[in-house]
């Protein structure tokens, strides 16, 4: 019962440092994980498991460890003086085998600075010849290019009662076409006859 308790405390604990080091959550702190945890620690205990976890943790992230490595970098910190213990290495290989996948993502989501492309549509027109048009029967294609950080839209999408952004006509300037619910959206139009790029 006390070996499962154990067990149970430190999946905890991996799982409030991946929280607050890796997905940014401020609602977890270390003061927070110490009272909810490991209360029966000294500060200075706590300080110390905190400390070794959070190594070992930014040694398997930073090297995206596979299940071989892991178990080889886990067997030869149980036999470090003062490492872990069997039972430590086995929650925390059955932990980075269940969270690998979301703390890359996250990690890879946080390194992208700019924009990203989200989607793309296009289409193609035939203009009609008119007496007050020089030119006609010109095919024309227009393309809806959409950008955004990743998770807004996806933040939006989820968000109860979240209104659908409002159709554009292909036409309308870029003025306005930002900043609609985390929505950036430019669109351009060519000519298929002519090397020349518009944008309107």
């Amino acid at each position: 019962m006390a070996e499962l308790d154990s067990s149970k405390s430190l999946n905890a604990l991996l799982n409030g440092i991946v929280q607050c080091t890796y997905y940014s959550n401020p609602e977890i702190s270390e003061e927070l994980l110490q009272q909810e945890i490991y209360p029966q620690l000294s500060p200075h205990e706590f300080r110390a498991l905190l400390d070794k976890m959070k190594g070992l943790l930014k040694s398997i992230v930073s090297a995206d460890m596979d299940l071989n490595q892991l178990e080889a970098f886990l067997t030869a910190q149980t036999k470090k003086q003062g490492g872990i213990t069997g039972d430590q290495a086995t929650v925390i290989a059955k932990f980075w085998k269940n969270h690998k996948t979301n703390i890359r993502d996250s990690l890879i989501t946080q390194s992208k600075w700019d924009n990203s492309l989200k989607t793309i549509n296009w289409r193609v027109d035939l203009k009609s010849q008119s007496r007050h048009m020089d030119h006609g029967n010109t095919p024309i294609a227009i393309a809806e290019i959409e950008l955004g950080k990743i998770g807004q839209l996806e933040d939006l999408k989820k968000r109860p009662g979240a209104a659908a952004p409002p159709a554009r006509h292909p036409g309308a300037g870029l003025e306005g076409a930002t900043s609609r619910g985390g929505r950036n959206l430019n669109f351009f139009a060519w000519s298929l006859m002519r090397p020349k790029l518009t944008r309107f």
